[in-house]
This record gives structure tokens, sequence and C-alpha cells, in this order.
């Protein structure tokens, strides 16, 4: 099969890594402890440089935001995590690793280990997201199959949520060409469990799945915004065929613009309010699009741009050792429930950044603090 527009045939990251099985271990300890989130266990690897490193300090950071009960998962926990996961043919893989979706990997909030079934190749393919409506109209389901198998033939994989609807119909039409799954709950909780068939001809067929979820995790209502911030950031741009007002494509579609992702959508009549959703996001300013050629136009020049993993925060900002409590107070008095950012946070205070940062991610293991997208944080 050529490669799409002349591009190249896989996304490349230019920083590639592979793991100990002990620091793979460290990494899941970390991020399946208490309030560890992606953003937090990057922050903490950053300034500690080691996922062993932040365990030990994990006790003292929460004790200084207020809480002594943090609970840190442990070594025989880890462990049988790894060898369930590897006994169902489950790699769990950091970011740079081959295998984890380059452009996923680059993005700022991605899963520290990301549970990866289906080979390497698949993963490392130029990748067009195809999501909408769960009850879709008979045209957006033969118009989102067709796109999806047109995709294919170009060279691109197709990913999507596994859910009913245009998900179904884009996974169906792109399981010859290499399609990926994006799962809400653990590789062995799928939902809707009806779609167990089509996840297990995708992995059939050389097809891929992924998730950051535990198994034995239960889907729950918040874990499918997460999961879509995985669909658009695994993909060069996000295909809107059908989408209702404040339906979960269109949540899709605004973390793709926040992850600097192109955003497609798919014109529908004015009457159909399946197509409400789409309709605006054109009017916002999101490709239309009428078929394949006008997603692999879009997207050729991107496809050209070599990628990266993301930055560390700050190079020479080590933790504080122990800030003083009149910063704490200061910080804390300067935070309430509106997300500011981190920036306007370090000026105002005039407190230095190594000693801000040290703070937030006390408050944060403490339970205390939210991080938003875009840098922001807010107390909870």
């Amino acid at each position: 099969m050529l490669p799409p527009s002349g591009g190249p045939s896989v996304d490349a990251i230019t920083t590639a890594i592979e793991l100990t099985e002990a620091e793979r271990l460290d990494r899941l300890r970390l991020i399946r402890s208490d309030n560890v989130g992606p953003r937090t266990f990057r922050s903490l690897l950053d300034h500690c440089g080691s996922a062993g490193a932040a365990l030990e300090q994990l006790p003292e950071l929460a004790r200084r935001g207020g809480r002594r009960d943090l609970r840190i998962c442990g070594k025989d926990e880890a462990r049988a995590e790894l060898a369930a996961s590897y006994g169902l043919g489950i790699r769990l893989l950091a970011p740079g690793e081959a295998g984890y979706p380059p452009r996923l990997a680059a993005t700022d909030d991605a899963p520290p280990l990301l549970g990866v079934r289906g080979p390497t190749e698949t993963m490392m393919r130029p990748i067009i997201a195809i999501v909408g409506s769960r009850n879709a109209s008979v045209a957006g389901l033969k118009f989102a199959g067709q796109l999806a198998h047109e995709l294919g033939e170009a060279g691109f994989a197709v990913i999507s949520g596994l859910a009913r609807g245009i998900d179904q119909a884009a996974h169906r039409a792109s399981i010859k060409s290499g399609t990926i799954a994006v799962l809400a709950g653990g590789h062995d909780r799928i939902y809707p469990p009806e779609h167990e068939d089509l996840l297990a001809a995708i992995l059939a067929a050389d097809g891929a799945a992924i998730s950051e979820m535990p198994l034995g995790h239960e889907p729950r209502a918040r874990d499918f915004p997460r999961r879509n911030r995985l669909i658009s950031g695994a993909a060069l741009g996000v295909v809107v065929v059908e989408a209702a007002h404040r339906s979960g494509s269109l949540i899709t579609a605004r973390m793709a613009g926040e992850q600097g992702r192109e955003v497609f959508a798919v014109p529908g009549s004015p009457l159909d309010p399946r197509a409400a959703g789409t309709n605006d996001l054109i009017k916002q300013g999101a490709t239309l699009v009428t078929g394949a050629s006008d997603i692999i136009e879009a997207v050729g020049p991107i496809m050209e741009r070599p990628l990266s993993l993301p930055l560390r925060e700050e190079d020479d900002e080590p933790f504080a050792p122990d800030p003083e409590s009149h910063d704490r107070d200061q910080i804390l008095s300067l935070l309430g429930p509106t997300p500011v950012s981190l920036d306007d946070l370090i000026r105002i205070s005039g407190i230095a950044p190594g000693v801000v940062r040290t703070v937030l991610l006390e408050l944060e293991l403490a339970g205390k603090l939210i991080r938003h997208r875009g840098g922001l944080v807010s107390l909870q």
C-alpha cells in the first residue's frame, strides 16, 4: 500500500525510549497510586528524575498537602497487573516506545503507560479519527464507512471509540486496512458488550486496541471524555460525521482543537438534529468534508513535520525541599474554584517557580487541586 500523498508511511518520534522492566513496574505503581493523573505523573517525573524517586517522595508530599493516608500502589499489585496484561497480549507502553501512538505521546496529558493490543506497525501509521452519533442515520453510517474505506486504501489507520453508530461503521469499513479501537474501560471490560465480536475481528485482522485503564475497570460516564482525548490525541485529525448539540463527538472535536489537531465535519440537513453539531463546527471553522480527498489534502503538510516528546517543565527547577508555611498560605489564598494559569500564580505571588510547583503538587496529591487543560489549576 502506498503512503498517502507521498508522505511518510509511519509517524516517527525524534526521541525513542525503551523502559527496563523495573522502570515499567515503578511507572505502573506511580500512575496507579491515589491522585496521580497523567499531568501529575509527568510533573513528578520531571522533577524527581524517575518514577522510583517519585514513589519515595509521595508520602511526604501528600502529608505536606494535608493528607496522611495516600494509597501507593504496591509492588505485588503492580506485578500482578503486568502479568495479567501480558497474559492477554497487552503491552503496557510508555510515551516514546515503539507501539505507542507517536502523536498521542506528544500531548501534554499522554497516559504514562498505555495498554496496547495489536501490531506495532498499525500504531505507528498515520491515523485519522472518525466519530459521530450513536443514533446515526443510514446516510451517516454509509458515508462514515465510505470515508473509512477510502482512508484505509490511502494508507491511513482509522481510529474510533468502538461505540454504536458512526464508530462501529468506521471500524467495520477499515478492518482490512487497519483500525484502532479506543476503550473507555479495561481491555477485559468492553463497552458496549455486543461489540466484543467486532473487537475480536479488529484484532484478528492486525488492527489494535488501546486503553489507559487497568484490567477489570468498568467504564463510567466520566471515562468517555478521557477516552475521547486519546482518540483525538493519536490522530492527525478528527472527522465528525453526525453529531447533535452537546454530543460526545463534539467533546472529541473540542479536544482535537486544543491538541492542535485538524477538525473536519460532514455537513448535513438543517432539518436533522443529528447534523446540528457538525453544521455548527463548520460555522466555527472546521474543514468541510465531502470525501476522503478533503482530509488527505489537509493533513499532507502536517505529516512532513517531525514529532518530539514534550519538554520538561523546567530543567532547572527542582522541588523545594519544604516550602515555608507562609508561602503555602499565600499560594492557597490565591487559588479558588476558578482555573488560573501557573504563570499568573507565579507572577502575582512573587514566589519562586520551584516553590509554587511543589505546593501545587502537594495540594494535588492531597486531593485538593484540579489540573485543567492549558496549564490551568483550581481548587477541588
